[in-house]
């Protein structure tokens, strides 16, 4: 008996070895990279979407944009082409979630600083208020680097728009002015292709950890 084992020893470990060859090989072959969704309005939360999208279940993108940032500039669709960036809505007077929100985004700025194909955008819902000078000293307080960071205001119809109709991101208050806007802890993760590929709680360490993963895996389809 121990002959018969001795004999076929070096076959066994031939053959072990082989069969995880083919394994491994099969596992390459089958295995899928995870692909980020691409939201549209008909599968997001309907009180965050424009009643006039409700039933649009495909080629949502963000729509044009021009606002004016921290440092006056004129910012366009164009200063995120061919960027993933994150989005949120804010004020810079809110004493309640935003600057949890506003932390967070300053998180992933270190993370992302050294990467020239990650952009942020944040959009204030409150621009009677927040004049090119008060985002400008709340850039300052907050640590944003004009590079990686455009803090926006402008026209308070055009930022509702995008908040409803693009990001679908904010709620409406009932019987209030038509543009009125209760922003959320969302935040958002945009493609190349200005399409939807995540939401997130802004204020949750956990969300901000999945969003980096995401935007790691987003960065994947471009290589």
């Amino acid at each position: 008996m121990l002959s018969f084992f001795k004999d076929y020893k070096y076959f066994a470990i031939a053959f072990a070895i082989l069969s995880l060859i083919i394994i491994l090989i099969f596992y390459n072959i089958l295995k899928v990279d995870r692909v980020l969704p691409i939201y549209q309005p008909a599968n997001v939360n309907s009180e965050m979407v424009d009643s006039t999208l409700l039933d649009v279940r495909k080629y949502h993108t963000i729509a044009d944009f021009n606002l004016i940032n921290q440092n006056g500039k004129t910012i366009t669709q164009d200063d995120y082409q061919d960027k993933i960036y994150v989005a949120d809505f804010f004020f810079t007077t809110c004493q309640t979630i935003c600057p949890i929100m506003t932390d967070h985004m300053f998180q992933i700025q270190k993370e992302i600083l050294n990467d020239d194909e990650i952009m942020l955008l944040s959009h204030t819902v409150t621009p009677e208020i927040d004049s090119v000078e008060q985002l400008k000293r709340y850039a300052i307080e907050k640590g944003v680097i004009d590079k990686k960071w455009n803090l926006v205001t402008g026209d308070r119809k055009q930022i509702y728009d995008l908040a409803r109709k693009s990001y679908l991101a904010v709620k409406t208050v009932p019987f209030e002015d038509p543009y009125t806007m209760i922003h959320t802890e969302n935040f958002m993760l945009i493609d190349k292709k200005r399409q939807i590929r995540g939401y997130y709680d802004g204020t949750n360490p956990e969300d901000i950890g999945r969003l980096l993963n995401d935007i790691k895996t987003l960065k994947k389809e471009y290589q």
